[in-house]
C-alpha cells in the first residue's frame, strides 16, 4: 500500500514531523485523484514543511522543495498551490526551493578549489528565496529603505497585471519572508 511517506525525503535518521506527513499525504492524494496534474507529480517529493503564523487567526504553509525540483514544481504549480489551498482549508501555500548558503571562510573539499559560488552566498539566496515565494508573479524592482533609527525596510515592487491573484497573499509573502530571513518586506504594484 503506497502512502504519503513516499513524498517526503528527509536526511538519514531524521523523521518527518506530524505536520510534514500530513503534507505529504495531501500530496500523494492529489497525485492520486488530480488527474491534470498526476504525470507532473509522480516524479516530485517534497524536503520539509513549516507552518506560519501570519495575521492573528490566519496561517501559511511553507513547502520546501529540493532545489534540483524547483523548475518541475513551477510547471504546475499554480494548480498545485490552489488545489493544496483547498485542502488546507484556506490557507495561503508558498512553495521554496532548499538552498544552501556557505561563509565566507568555507573550507571546500580538496578536490573543489576556488572562491564559494555566487549562488550559495547569503544575498543570493535570500534573493531566490524572494522570487520563489512570489511565483509566478515576476519582480518588476526593489529598492532599500533605511529608516532614521538605522532599520532596513525592502520595498518589492510586482508585476501589476497579477495584482488580481496575488494582492490578497502580499502579507502573507512578507510574514514568510520575515520568518525565513529576518528581514522587513514590503510588496507594493508597479503603476504604470
Amino acid at each position: 500500500m503506497f502512502t504519503g511517506r513516499e513524498k517526503i525525503v528527509k536526511p538519514h535518521g531524521v523523521s518527518p514531523t506530524e505536520f510534514e506527513e500530513l503534507v505529504a499525504q495531501e500530496l500523494f492524494n492529489l497525485e492520486v485523484s488530480a488527474s491534470d496534474i498526476k504525470i507532473h507529480l509522480k516524479d516530485l517529493y517534497i524536503v520539509s514543511a513549516q507552518q506560519v503564523e501570519v495575521s492573528g487567526s490566519s496561517k501559511a504553509i511553507i513547502i520546501f522543495v529540493p532545489f534540483r525540483l524547483l523548475q518541475k514544481f513551477h510547471r504546475i504549480q499554480a494548480k498545485l498551490v490552489r488545489e493544496l489551498e483547498k485542502k488546507f482549508s484556506g490557507r495561503h501555500v508558498v512553495i521554496v526551493a532548499q538552498r544552501t548558503i556557505l561563509n565566507k571562510a568555507c573550507r571546500r573539499a580538496k578536490k573543489i578549489s576556488g572562491p564559494r559560488p555566487r549562488s550559495r552566498t547569503l544575498t543570493h539566496v535570500h534573493e531566490a528565496m524572494l522570487d520563489d515565494l512570489v511565483y509566478p508573479t515576476q519582480i518588476v524592482g526593489k529598492r532599500t529603505r533605511v529608516k532614521l533609527d538605522g532599520k532596513k525596510v525592502l520595498r518589492v515592487i510586482l508585476d501589476p497585471k497579477d495584482r488580481g491573484n496575488v494582492e490578497a497573499k502580499t502579507a502573507t509573502f512578507s510574514e514568510v519572508y520575515r520568518k525565513l530571513t529576518n528581514k522587513d518586506v514590503v510588496f507594493k504594484f508597479a503603476s504604470y
